[in-house]
């Protein structure tokens, strides 16, 4: 027996990482690295990115900063990457605002940040022949999709719109053992739940409500990511995984 063998190794990988310059973004790239893939990182704050890379194990890791909004953006993007082996699409923001209130112009902010521009990334990767045989494709969700709360629904709908997406496309990428999942966090301490008009001290209390008595961190949602990105994974496409700390709400 090989007692050397990880199956949940990257070694040899190239994966993608949107999103990578803050949250589950920065920790998922970061985990990448550790666990052997040469790690791609895109964002849109050019400054914090270099963070990320500073941070990144290995050589050979790329950073590109793009706002993914911008169709110019993308299409440089994909012409610079090399070949993918795995792609984790965490780019997003947050959105809170009364559905009375709602109007066009937070439609087309929220739906072209947090479901646009991943569906038209990966519409170009694939159209640029940049997804490898065999490769992994992870979009970050949300429990919002499923669990309604006030002030949510444009974001709530993006999530949502983003798991009835990953679904068709798992079945479209099979015929080339290209795997599609998504994974759907309940709260996870980042930079854009504190930007929510919400205080610490509120959440610090929400969270002991949970039966694991915290919200999540990061490297909780890059550690199942590597998993999906991992030959462990290789049965799996067209799932959506919950990971709440047991909470059946947010």
């Amino acid at each position: 027996m090989d007692t050397c063998f990880n199956p949940f190794s990257l070694n040899g990988k190239t994966i993608l990482v949107t999103g990578a310059s803050s949250g589950i973004g920065r920790a998922t790239a970061i985990l990448c690295s550790q666990m052997g893939a040469r790690v791609v990182i895109t964002g849109r704050n050019e400054a914090r990115l270099q963070e990320t890379l500073d941070s990144l194990s290995g050589e050979g890791n790329i950073q590109i900063a793009a706002d993914l909004t911008d169709e110019g953006l993308r299409k440089r993007l994909v012409e610079e990457i090399p070949a993918l082996d795995g792609i984790v699409h965490c780019a997003g923001i947050g959105h809170r605002k009364p559905c009375k209130a709602i109007n066009a112009e937070d439609i087309a902010t929220v739906m072209n940040a947090n479901f646009n521009a991943a569906v038209l990334l990966q519409a170009c990767l694939l159209a640029k022949k940049k997804v490898n045989k065999g490769s992994s494709i992870v979009f970050v969700s949300s429990r919002t999709a499923e669990i309604p709360t006030v002030a949510n629904a444009l974001y709530s709908a993006s999530k949502g719109a983003l798991k009835s997406y990953a679904k068709c496309l798992s079945l479209e990428l099979a015929p080339r053992a290209v795997r599609v999942n998504c994974i759907c966090p309940a709260m996870v301490w980042t930079p854009l739940v504190l930007n929510e008009g919400v205080t610490e001290g509120e959440l610090q209390a929400e969270q002991a409500k949970y039966p694991l008595k915290r919200y999540g961190k990061p490297k909780d949602i890059a550690n199942l990511a590597v998993f999906l990105l991992s030959d462990a994974s290789s049965w799996m496409t067209g799932s959506c995984i919950d990971i709440t700390g047991g909470s059946i709400e947010l």
